[in-house]
């Protein structure tokens, strides 16, 4: 493990230019999102930022230990990581009616317009493979389903390990949300429909959080950045996809267009009212039910 020095001091090279740790996804809609950082779009006020790309569960980890001064996490492992960082408000990943779903090669028994009922009692038994035990993909299929047999396999190896039998079904996040019909799958259920149903608010994903053991002015300074990058690439649509491409694992650029258009939107400029209620309601229902460990008081960074 990287044991990274407690002050940001510390970590100032010769220049005495702060040098901060960002850790996000290898996906589009985090290299979107990052993209005027990335490229120097943007005022980045005399900070130096060392991207680290790495998958979403192992981000979720490394934040358990602290590693990073910023990263990319899921909702549910910020429940876990609350007493070192604080949720930026920017960065969410909204599912507005949409999200991680769960697929199957075939479901036969299962009538096309099943109810909520229906589709947990024909998926109780069935092995589900899932991407990462911290994931909010993960909880959100807990609070719909209940306890349930699972698999832990890499989120870009789901659809292979259903494909061997190895599972009978797998939860997609990612670009899998839109490719899913092309690898030969068929939805059973959209985790983000069925919370939007049960809640009337979007599904929250995953958001950036910043480290609370940097000084005040310089957490604001850095909360400000990622909120220009943001705006950047928002306000910057075509050049943010483009630089975005790389990411896009078997997607065209239209396709890209339309994943980025789901999850970096309103809600990633700012959480809002609704976002923030979301969040709250999300972990809140999970504590309640004996699905987190711990109660969590959501805080949020200023602007």
């Amino acid at each position: 493990m990287w044991n990274e020095p407690r002050s940001i001091r510390s970590m100032r090279p010769a220049d005495d230019s702060p040098i901060f740790t960002l850790g996000h996804s290898p996906d589009p809609d985090d290299a979107f999102m990052f993209y005027a950082m990335a490229e120097h779009k943007i005022d980045l006020r005399g900070y130096q930022f060392e991207h680290r790309l790495e998958d979403i569960q192992t981000l979720n980890e490394r934040a358990l230990r602290g590693e990073l001064h910023i990263s990319a996490v899921s909702i549910h492992a910020y429940a876990y990581v609350s007493d070192r960082y604080a949720l930026l408000p920017c960065g969410a990943s909204m599912g507005d009616g949409y999200g991680p779903m769960i697929v199957c090669l075939e479901t036969v028994g299962l009538t096309p317009n099943a109810s909520d009922d229906e589709i947990r009692s024909w998926l109780g038994g069935r092995r589900i493979a899932i991407p990462g035990l911290m994931t909010s993909a993960y909880l959100a299929l807990r609070l719909c389903l209940g306890d349930f047999d699972y698999v832990v396999v890499p989120f870009d190896q789901i659809f292979e390990v259903v494909k061997r039998g190895e599972a009978a079904a797998g939860l997609i996040i990612h670009e899998g949300q839109l490719t899913y019909a092309k690898s030969g799958f068929t939805k059973v259920i959209d985790l983000g429909e069925w919370w939007k149903r049960e809640t009337g608010l979007p599904l929250p994903l995953g958001g950036n959080v910043l480290r609370k053991d940097i000084a005040a002015p310089v957490r604001r300074d850095l909360s400000q950045i990622l909120s220009e990058s943001i705006a950047y690439g928002l306000d910057h649509r075509d050049e943010a996809v483009r630089h975005s491409m790389p990411y896009a694992r078997d997607m065209d650029t239209t396709l890209a267009g339309k994943f980025i258009s789901m999850y970096v939107n309103d809600y990633t400029r700012d959480y809002g009212e609704t976002g923030r209620a979301a969040i709250r309601r999300f972990l809140g229902e999970a504590e309640s039910r004996g699905y987190l460990q711990r109660h969590v008081e959501v805080e949020f960074e200023a602007l």
